[in-house]
């Protein structure tokens, strides 16, 4: 199994559609790969006289993927920032005089 540790960082912020603090922006940053080791269950591929031998993990479905072809993200660590309110700078409030 080829294990991603992947760190993520949401970006959120207010806005007047929406007052609650929700992410607009998603940034993963891979920090580091557990290399699973070469295919245990390699594939032919046949196209009319040229046949071809590739890992499971390019051809087949993840489920029927041997160990060492599946993929697995794990996540690190997730952070949040708070970008404060995104909206109009000096909102009217009142009527004018």
């Amino acid at each position: 199994m080829t294990a991603y540790q992947v760190d993520v960082h949401h970006l959120t912020h207010t806005c007047p559609a929406d007052p609650e603090p929700h992410p607009y922006d998603t940034r993963r940053t891979i920090v580091a790969v557990a290399p699973g080791g070469p295919c245990r269950r390699p594939v032919t591929i046949r196209s009319g006289t040229a046949t071809a031998v590739i890992a499971c993990g390019r051809h087949a479905p993840r489920e029927q993927q041997c160990p060492a072809c599946r993929i697995t993200v794990i996540k690190h660590q997730v952070m949040f920032t708070f970008m404060g309110h995104h909206g109009p700078q000096h909102p009217q409030t009142g009527t004018a005089a």
